[in-house]
């Protein structure tokens, strides 16, 4: 029989309990043929006798058919209480083994010639309890371990279910974190380019068309690289910086000297992911409040060095601070800060931390603690990749 053929018919009978019972069935009584032939036909040596040989044929058959109501009788009492199921089926069995001791003993003596042996029938029936009583032992622990098998297929097929439905789950939930995260992320586009438009506009009426052109030109370098840049993905600090200096020279073109920068980025800090255009917000914040309104303008600067498995990064301004703030509750939070912390919450969850809070001489302070990407916190010293 080909391989292809043989598995469908295995995994047939693997499903059809009444072809595993009549084969079992089978086997099992004409296996005791065969320990019938060795124990006692050769132990007595009536082996040359060809009726003898038969009888433990015709036992055996005897025995399947004098067996078969046992099967009906489990099946009946399977659902009931231990003790009456107990009861009744050991009471089957006592006389399933009585019928078939008389059988056995009277085709025996009808095929041996054998006569007066009525008075030995109590050790044959002993000897068809103890038959029988294994043979309903085998039943049950058959019925068990089938009962066995399937709940535990049942058991695989709910976790399968549960495992396909989590899948589907988290799908559904990476795809809406994605799309949250998107949507943070173009709010910024309209903000800025908003502004920047208002400050194109002054220029223009103040005839100033060389400077406006050139802010128009860096405006479209920034856009370029804010709408090919994907929202989801982290990028490296120096990326992320590289993004900032876009805008940034677009402000310069605007507030020429009026404007000073600073940046302190230590070298370990460089290549650790951080979302993408996650400063621009708050450097935009920080030339809306600390230095357009300031006749003489200010200073921005941006510090980040790397704190075990977190990134810290600070951007501190120069300009009058937080007005109308104590300290102890938290500010109005404009767009793009509120932005800036919708979008830390988006990727980080809990483990972020974001604060903000005027400086002890003058000016506003906003600190970002964050917490490096698993891969970034290896080795023994800067533990960072290339991204």
């Amino acid at each position: 029989m080909s391989e292809t053929n043989f598995y469908p018919l295995a995994a047939s009978f693997y499903r059809n309990t009444d072809a595993q019972f009549w084969l079992l069935q089978v086997s099992g009584w004409f296996g005791l043929s065969l320990i019938s032939f060795f124990s006692l036909t050769l132990w007595f040596d009536q082996q040359g006798e060809l009726t003898y040989i038969l009888h433990t044929l015709v036992q055996s058959a005897l025995g399947i058919i004098v067996s078969w109501p046992l099967r009906l009788i489990s099946r009946h009492v399977w659902d009931m209480r231990f003790w009456r199921r107990f009861s009744l089926l050991f009471s089957a069995i006592f006389v399933c083994s009585g019928v078939w001791a008389f059988l056995r003993l009277s085709t025996f003596m009808a095929m041996t010639g054998e006569q007066n042996l009525w008075p030995d029938f109590g050790g044959w029936l002993f000897g068809s309890i103890i038959i029988f009583v294994s043979w309903a032992a085998f039943y049950h622990g058959i019925k068990y371990y089938q009962l066995l098998q399937t709940e535990h297929s049942s058991l695989l097929t709910i976790a399968a279910a549960n495992k396909e439905e989590q899948l589907k789950r988290a799908k559904a939930e990476t795809i809406a974190h994605e799309a949250q995260l998107k949507m943070l992320r173009y709010q910024l586009n309209p903000h800025f380019l908003f502004n920047t438009l208002n400050a194109v506009s002054s220029l223009v009426q103040d005839q100033k068309v060389s400077r406006a052109n050139g802010m128009i030109v860096q405006l479209s370098n920034f856009l370029r690289h804010s709408l090919y840049s994907d929202p989801v993905r982290r990028v490296t600090l120096q990326e992320e910086l590289d993004a900032v200096h876009l805008y940034l020279n677009i402000e310069q073109e605007r507030f020429r000297d009026r404007l000073e920068l600073h940046f302190d980025i230590a070298e370990e800090a460089k290549k650790i992911k951080v979302p993408s255009l996650i400063l621009q917000p708050l450097v935009e914040n920080a030339i809306k409040y600390a230095v357009a309104p300031v006749e003489e303008g200010g200073k921005i600067s941006i510090v980040a060095v790397r704190d075990n498995d977190y990134l810290i990064l600070e951007l501190s301004d120069t300009g009058p601070g937080i007005t109308n703030w104590s300290g102890k509750e938290a500010p109005q939070l404009g767009v793009g800060l509120r932005n800036t912390i919708d979008r830390l919450h988006a990727f980080y969850g809990e483990e972020y931390e974001f604060k903000i809070e005027n400086k002890s001489d003058r000016g506003t302070l906003v600190q970002m603690k964050i917490p490096l990407e698993k891969k970034e916190v290896t080795g023994p010293e800067s533990g960072l990749v290339d991204g």
